[in-house]
């Protein structure tokens, strides 16, 4: 079966950097769409960004407009890891983090949790000011 397991988290300070990973087994996950989540205390779920393989090396990123500029998403497909890089961390930053695979393989933007169907437990970021 499936599993995603996130890594990475931590305290930091504003300013800091973070990379978070995302170890996926029990499927293909080369091809796959997949996406970080957060969620702060007491609030929703919000999407973060997502990779979708666009054809042979090709993949496209996309991002939340409160992250963009600040946060990365890879992946290293020999490994099965994709990575959200996190740097200039800011206190509203602090939330844990998700990641989550889709069966499609689709290159869009993906920023809808439904599209989802496999996620980790999550990890916790925390950023002090």
């Amino acid at each position: 079966q499936v599993q995603l397991v996130e890594s990475g988290g931590g305290l930091v300070q504003a300013g800091d950097s973070l990379r978070l990973s995302c170890a996926a087994s029990g499927g293909t996950f080369s091809t796959a769409a997949m996406g970080w989540f957060r969620q702060a205390p007491g609030k929703e779920r919000e999407y973060v960004g997502n990779i979708g393989w666009g054809g042979g090396a090709i993949y496209y990123t996309y991002y939340a407009d409160s992250v963009k500029g600040r946060f990365t998403i890879s992946k290293d497909n020999a490994k099965n890891i994709m990575y959200l890089q996190m740097n200039s961390l800011r206190p509203e930053d602090t939330a844990v983090y998700y990641c989550a695979a889709a069966q499609i393989s689709g290159y869009s933007r993906l920023s809808n949790e439904k599209a989802y169907d496999y996620w980790g437990q999550g990890t916790q970021v925390t950023v002090s000011s």
